[in-house]
């Protein structure tokens, strides 16, 4: 070990030899013109000093002069034993690149300039945004650019513990192009473009707001409520709602839509109207998306209207028997119905005409058909018979069978449901069937055919079963057993079992926080699913047959199974009768705006110092804590 250090010694002290004697030489070549030294000779005379003082192990090194050549202060790191020079003579650059300005002005013998006020500005930018550039991490500098890409793998939490590191990180945290990454990663404004709005932290922290402020609504019921009622259109038939439309069919024949954003009420005139057919025939079946309306009827006939022109039927079509069941599709035009044993499918060509697809007899009659959710270049149409689902393609031609997808002898379907790319089926198990646990709910995939999952073990029918609009993972069933099931399709288990209407359960709706259900008797009940406790309900005379929600509304309909009581008619002898056999349509609104102290009406809004009027719902707008003594 001694002689090593001994031959380090040695090395160093002709190192430094060696820069005396460099360090010399160059003094001599930069004197004056006229003999006198140079800055540069000067500043290397110092350099010299500087290494003389060096030799001395116990003195600390002084600061080098700023313009000493790079390879002095390499050399002085490693003669001091330092293990990274480089880390610090890049610090010392650093440091003097921002002081040069100010020494550069007390070094000069020239007078100072005038320096334009515009020119100070520009600098600073540009200064400013050579310190934006390189974004400090620990020990190194990284280009913006990758720092932002370090900074899209963080959550909007994390991004504001980042904001208050630094200046710099907080610059980072504030991108324009991480808040609308996570704006649109939670679901909102989705297709939006990141010039869409100024500033995306603002907009996701108000859709946060509003989306929390919407659930206290929800839980705590406040909001406005509106019954949509018709009066010449005698008995409710049947209703369906989609993206803020609310279509209607009666007994009378008529139909009518409304328009729930703008409160329109555009009239839609069917085909017996236009030819003055007596007596209408009644409305069996009516289905809505965003630019389609569509009604079945009693004598077969159905009708396809456009939801922005309304009025005249844009396509009608005409069926030998009753119409038993009818769909639409959610996001596009086709049209499926159902009469006896014969399936029609009907679109919209690449022209805009409408033809028909095709037209199926199946070997029973039908019990139901659902064109499967997605854009697809043909329909795909789910139809049920008995014991058996078919899965139609509008390509289907008469020499081929149709594709079964489940059949199961002496097990009837008693619901179904589809989703883009499965099929949920409620099977009511009969005879031996009861002995391997009751009826069940099998969901099959569209692709492949096969039965995916088997899930629920009850004593009584499936009544219906929500698989298209409830959460990705989630399926939600009711049951004549009086009960609502959650169960998780990823591993078949039950998420939650509610006791909910003691008539059975007739629709039912989920999303990853609330059901929605209706029964037999006419009661609605929201339901928290997380603790499995009713948040409220609302009840009418007759069965909930319709129940759909979004965010910030919802839309039941009560529709009576009787479609001609006594008194049901406005024109009839007992006028106090016909509306409460009528049926009812209810539609809530949650959103922010009708909760404010403003939408509550004068009336509700009076106090009990007020010599005239009366408050119905004092209890809401006025809280008793607030009331003045006498």
């Amino acid at each position: 070990m001694g002689t090593e250090e001994d031959e380090l010694s040695a090395f160093r002290e002709q190192w430094k030899q060696e820069l005396k004697t460099n360090t010399k030489t160059s003094s001599k070549d930069k004197e004056g013109y006229f003999g006198h030294p140079s800055k540069d000779s000067s500043s290397l005379h110092q350099s010299t000093s500087f290494w003389e003082k060096q030799s001395s192990a116990s003195q600390q090194s002084q600061p080098t002069p700023k313009d000493q050549p790079q390879y002095v202060s390499i050399a002085e790191g490693l003669l001091d034993g330092r293990s990274s020079p480089l880390l610090h003579r890049i610090e010392q650059e650093r440091t003097r690149r921002k002081r040069a300005p100010e020494s550069e002005a007390l070094n000069t013998d020239a007078p100072p300039k005038k320096v334009n006020k515009c020119q100070k500005l520009l600098e600073q930018f540009l200064q400013d945004l050579n310190e934006v550039n390189d974004i400090p991490f620990f020990d190194v500098e990284l280009p913006y650019e990758l720092a932002l890409k370090i900074f899209h793998f963080l959550g909007r939490t994390d991004l504001g513990r980042c904001a208050q590191v630094s200046k710099s990180w907080k610059v980072l945290a504030e991108d324009e192009c991480l808040w609308h990454r996570l704006c649109l990663d939670e679901g909102y404004h989705n297709g939006a473009s990141i010039s869409d709005s100024p500033c995306w932290k603002s907009t996701l922290r108000d859709c946060r707001n509003t989306e929390n402020t919407v659930k206290s609504n929800w839980k705590n019921r406040v909001g406005s409520i509106r019954h949509l009622q018709y009066e010449l259109g005698k008995v409710l038939c049947d209703v369906s709602s989609c993206a803020g439309l609310v279509i209607a069919g009666y007994t009378s024949g008529d139909v009518r839509l409304w328009d729930t954003l703008h409160w329109d009420k555009p009239y839609l005139h069917p085909t017996h109207y236009i030819r003055d057919e007596t007596p209408a025939p009644y409305v069996s079946h009516v289905r809505v998306n965003k630019t389609i309306a569509t009604a079945a009827y009693e004598n077969g006939c159905v009708d396809v209207w456009s939801t922005e022109t309304g009025l005249e039927p844009v396509h009608q079509y005409q069926h030998l028997q009753k119409v038993h069941a009818l769909d639409l599709s959610p996001d596009g035009s086709a049209v499926a119905s159902a009469s006896g044993q014969d399936v029609r499918v009907d679109a919209p060509d690449e022209q805009g005409y409408w033809r028909s697809r095709c037209l199926v007899q199946l070997p029973k009659p039908v019990d139901g058909v659902l064109v499967v959710p997605g854009r697809r270049d043909f329909p795909l149409v789910t139809a049920w018979a008995g014991e058996s689902v078919y899965l139609l393609d509008s390509r289907w031609k008469e020499e081929l069978e149709p594709r079964v997808l489940h059949f199961v002898y002496g097990h009837p379907v008693t619901c179904v449901d589809v989703s883009p790319s499965r099929a949920a089926l409620g099977i009511k198990s009969c005879g031996w069937g009861m002995n391997d646990g009751g009826n069940k709910i099998q969901v099959y995939s569209l692709e492949t055919s096969q039965c995916e999952l088997t899930v629920g073990n009850s004593a009584g029918d499936f009544t219906c079963v929500n698989l298209r609009d409830s959460h990705p993972h989630l399926l939600v069933c009711g049951n004549k057993d009086r009960r609502v099931r959650v169960f998780d399709l990823r591993t078949g288990s039950s998420v939650v079992s509610l006791y909910a209407h003691h008539m059975g359960v007739t629709t039912v709706q989920a999303d990853d926080w609330k059901i929605v259900s209706g029964g037999g008797e006419g009661l609605v009940s929201v339901w928290e699913m997380r603790i499995g406790a009713k948040l409220w309900e609302m009840h009418n005379r007759h069965p909930v047959r319709h129940v759909r929600f979004n965010t910030s509304t919802l839309v039941t309909a009560n529709i009576p199974d009787e479609k001609s009581p006594r008194g049901a008619c406005i024109t009839d002898d007992d006028l106090t009768a016909h509306r409460r056999y009528r049926g009812l349509i209810c539609h809530y609104d949650f959103s922010v705006d009708l909760s404010t102290q403003e939408h509550v009406l004068p009336i509700c809004r009076s106090n009990y110092t007020e010599s005239s009027g009366y408050n119905y719902n004092i209890g809401l707008a006025m809280p008793y804590d607030t009331v003045n003594g006498p």
